[in-house]
């Protein structure tokens, strides 16, 4: 189940993280500060955020199975625990999604927003965007460690 064609599935989700997590995160940033944005990518915003919010467990699932068959080290264990914290990020970024679709069903019915609210949204969509961008360098960054250190110098 966790492999395909003898290819670990975690070594092609991971790859789905790494471009999906900083694209929605973006996306969630940019659909708060500009309000002609979040009327025309709103729900596929919020739709990408949903999808990485599953796909991260999935990810991790199918790390630790690898991690079983190709035992640990040090860089490993590392790479794990960065790993498991992913969900951490991705939930608020998820939350600051929601907030935003539930903003724009508001204003798209004329029930206005006050700006305190609005502020208060943007804010979490910049906080959650960024960590969950820097936490997806840093669990990527911690991978690529784990699998290519001593194997190119």
């Amino acid at each position: 189940m966790w492999s395909v064609s003898g290819l670990p599935v975690h070594v092609l989700l991971v790859h789905g993280i790494v471009v999906l997590v900083p694209m929605t995160a973006a996306l969630v940033i940019v659909c708060a500060l500009w309000p002609a944005a979040r009327r025309r990518f709103i729900w596929p915003t919020a739709a990408l955020a949903v999808l990485v919010t599953v796909l991260t467990p999935v990810t991790a699932e199918a790390g630790e199975w690898l991690q079983q068959r190709l035992g640990s080290t040090p860089a490993i264990e590392k790479h794990v625990r960065l790993g498991g914290q992913m969900l951490y990020f991705v939930v608020p970024l998820l939350i600051a999604a929601a907030l935003l679709a539930l903003v724009h069903t508001r204003e798209g019915r004329g029930k206005p927003i006050g700006r305190a609210v609005l502020v208060a949204v943007a804010v979490l969509a910049v906080a959650a965007g960024a960590a969950a961008t820097v936490q997806t360098y840093r669990v990527g960054d911690s991978g690529a460690h784990a699998v290519w250190n001593g194997v190119v110098s």
